[in-house]
């Protein structure tokens, strides 16, 4: 649905533009949510848990920057999964201040088991796209993120 709003023409296509994009991962992350439903694990958890299998442990803080996770969400976050005894935190030898996140053996197990046919669904959902069209969508929204970030 696009924008009703009636501004300058720069206004209304970064709005409709917006929309879409919004929209576009409301629906995407809502998909990919419902393959989750029956494991206990929201994708953000998924996000945590997939961040440490393949980069290995990390600091809070880290894991909270990769993950675009305020402290206090990712706090929530990793008390969640330490409940579940998929993670485990814990001070660092060299920073006390500092705690490590890690896979605990079970958390392991959860995320190599889910992590395939996760995907495998975002293979299958991504396929609306063309090989050129996914590329040059990430190129766009690596282009957006990057100038958010430099605050452009």
């Amino acid at each position: 649905m696009p924008t009703h709003y009636k501004g300058s023409a720069r206004e209304v296509r970064a709005l409709d533009t917006f929309i879409k994009l919004n929209r576009a991962m409301e629906t995407l992350s809502t998909q990919l949510q419902k393959h989750l439903v029956g494991h206990e694990l929201t994708l953000p958890q998924l996000s945590v848990l997939e961040a440490l299998l393949h980069l290995g442990p990390m600091s809070q803080v880290e894991l909270g920057r990769k993950l675009l996770r305020s402290n206090p969400n990712m706090t929530a976050l990793l008390d969640t999964l330490e409940r579940h005894e998929w993670i485990q935190r814990t001070r660092s030898a060299e920073d006390r201040r500092v705690m490590v996140v890690s896979l605990s053996s079970e958390g392991q197990r959860v995320i190599e088991k889910l992590f395939p046919a996760h995907v495998t669904r975002i293979t299958e959902l991504m396929g609306a796209l063309s090989s050129e069209e996914q590329q040059m969508l990430g190129l766009l929204c690596k282009k957006l993120g990057l100038s958010l970030a430099r605050g452009d």
